[in-house]
């Protein structure tokens, strides 16, 4: 009788043992740099630590590799509970049912005072929400240009695409060679940030999103072809560089302007201090537009916790885990009270501008399984346009593309 009462004491002490064991969720996230790795390490210590019911494991993975990985995983239904996905594949994966929407139960707390570019959706339902942005923005020195007579461009009176080109082309006639560093000659998917959005602020985009499947009269539209022939303008009237020699041009003073993203920011801010001013891009008609969205974070449909999993989001996106990762990488806040806390992007701080354009100014890259497609094929139209080609001739091989690609997948469901 001792014996057996002992063993149900041991049996019932196990089990409270198990019981009180936090349950396991993994995620997995790319190898990015030091700081950022430093801190998401902080981000899931501070949420183990903060309760007892769940423990993150996490798996970093190579970023070059990354992609081919979890496409590999979805495929055999070996996600982890947690993933991060850069913006533009969340609709693919939507599409083909390998994350959960965050809706209804699933939806974390704080998704909805997220800027918009931090919230990736497809078809209206909301499926990855991420703790930063990058913003694009015209950098330059005041006092470069003060000594050549040129305005310094604001949210509420920026240069119009014309005047911007005027003032560049009286540059060139006053010596400068090459005034405008366009980073054109950067490859993948900076081609379709940088420049998708100036087809958005001439009135047109890449894609009919009303429903996702009319590329023609969009990207091939008067509208877009007006904006490729300024593109190609830049270069044929040695405003910016064909082919770089390097991409040092801004740092070096050689150029006046550089039209490239907030992450430039520390090392512009080291070389020029209190001299670098960033301005917003150039206004095309409608307003000035730049690109969002940015590695997100997702859960998976092979989650088996996903209520854990909503949880582990939830800490990510609040303000003090936002704060805490802007300060430590330098990388843009998603939430104004977060960036309020922050001496970069708070009011009155430098970064702020890149905030406010990622506010009111930026346009989430299409949210379609297509997307991929509507991306190469728009920047081989680009470099085509950028070596001499003919812009409409450029833009109607793009088109034929990507609705060659909708037809073949019956517009990804729309």
């Amino acid at each position: 009788m001792k014996r057996l009462l002992a063993s149900l004491l041991l049996a019932l002490a196990a089990t409270a043992n198990a019981q009180a064991q936090p349950t396991e969720i993994k995620i997995w996230r790319h190898e990015t740099g030091d700081s950022e790795m430093k801190v998401s390490a902080e981000a899931v210590a501070r949420f183990n630590a903060g309760q007892s019911r769940w423990r993150i494991v996490t798996e970093t993975l190579p970023q070059g590799s990354y992609q081919q990985a979890i496409v590999a995983a979805a495929m055999t239904h070996r996600l982890p509970c947690v993933l991060d996905l850069d913006q533009p594949t969340v609709p693919n994966f939507a599409w083909a049912g390998h994350i959960r929407p965050l809706e209804g139960s699933l939806r974390p707390r704080g998704a909805d005072a997220l800027i918009p570019g931090a919230r990736a959706t497809y078809k209206g339902r909301l499926y990855a929400v991420g703790q930063f942005d990058v913003a694009l923005a015209l950098f330059a020195r005041r006092s470069v240009l003060r000594q050549n007579g040129v305005r310094e461009a604001t949210l509420d009176h920026p240069y119009t695409a014309d005047e911007f080109r005027d003032i560049l082309r009286r540059l060139v006639r006053a010596g400068r060679r090459y005034p405008l560093e366009l980073n054109a000659q950067w490859g993948g998917e900076w081609v379709a940030y940088a420049y998708a959005p100036w087809l958005q602020s001439a009135g047109t985009d890449l894609i009919d999103r009303r429903n996702y499947n009319q590329v023609d009269g969009y990207l091939n539209s008067d509208k877009a072809l007006a904006v490729l022939d300024y593109y190609q303008s830049l270069f044929d009237e040695k405003l910016a560089a064909r082919k770089p020699i390097d991409d040092q041009s801004f740092p070096s003073g050689r150029s006046v302007f550089d039209y490239n993203g907030s992450w430039a920011l520390p090392e512009f801010q080291a070389k020029f201090g209190d001299d670098l001013v960033a301005m917003p891009p150039p206004d095309f008609g409608h307003g000035p537009r730049i690109g969002a969205g940015s590695w997100q974070w997702a859960i998976s449909s092979s989650c088996p916790h996903p209520d854990g999993a909503r949880e582990f989001i939830e800490h990510l996106i609040s303000t003090p885990e936002i704060t805490a990762f802007a300060n430590a990488t330098g990388l843009m806040p998603t939430s104004e009270a977060a960036a309020d806390a922050t001496p970069l992007y708070r009011r009155g701080g430098f970064g702020r501008i890149f905030f406010e354009l990622a506010r009111a100014d930026a346009v989430i890259r299409p949210e379609t399984p297509a997307y991929p497609m509507i991306s190469s094929s728009f920047e081989r139209a680009l470099k085509e346009v950028r070596e001499g080609a003919d812009p409409a001739d450029a833009l109607d091989r793009a088109v034929e593309a990507i609705q060659q690609d909708l037809k073949r997948n019956h517009d990804y469901g729309y």
